[in-house]
């Protein structure tokens, strides 16, 4: 949707527009940070329809790139959580040609799912190992999953040869 079409310019969405995406945007973001090292946040942008009344709001990288249907109204943070990291893990998948979030466990992509009511991050496991199906992390919280860098970590003695 560009203006070389003669389709109106997506326009970036301010801060407190849409309060259940924006909070659910700021958690996906938090686990994009931790699993993808120098990936800048994702916005959301809105594409006004024809007759300009309404518009269609998307998950978008930085640099306005955006990929997947609009979100839809949802009537709990739960559910926005849920939207909001299905339509980023469409983005990232489609921009940066990546499976993305990979369980730590697996390496296998993992979905979005309300399991128990709360949103999660769930991985289908590994058949073949018999590994069933499990929940990983809860959305926006893949940085407890994250192994530090190993700070004291030995190094190799020096073997030149005298």
């Amino acid at each position: 949707m560009c203006a070389f079409l003669g389709l109106p310019e997506p326009r970036l969405v301010l801060a407190g527009e849409y309060p259940l995406w924006d909070e659910a945007l700021a958690a996906v973001n938090r686990d994009l940070a931790v699993t993808v090292p120098g990936q800048r946040p994702l916005r959301l942008i809105a594409y006004p329809e024809a007759g300009g009344l309404d518009e269609h709001v998307h998950v978008a990288l930085a640099d306005g790139e955006a990929h997947g249907a609009s979100l839809l109204p949802t009537e709990s943070a739960a559910e926005a959580l849920t939207a909001v990291a299905d339509a980023v893990q469409e983005t990232v998948t489609e921009c940066l040609w990546r499976a993305w979030p990979l369980c730590t466990v697996h390496d296998l992509g993992m979905h979005p799912r309300e399991v128990d009511g709360r949103p999660c991050w769930w991985c289908a496991g590994d058949s073949r190992r018999g590994d069933p199906p499990h929940v990983r992390a809860e959305i926006g919280e893949l940085a407890t999953l994250q192994r530090p860098a190993r700070v004291n970590r030995k190094r190799p003695k020096n073997r030149s040869l005298r």
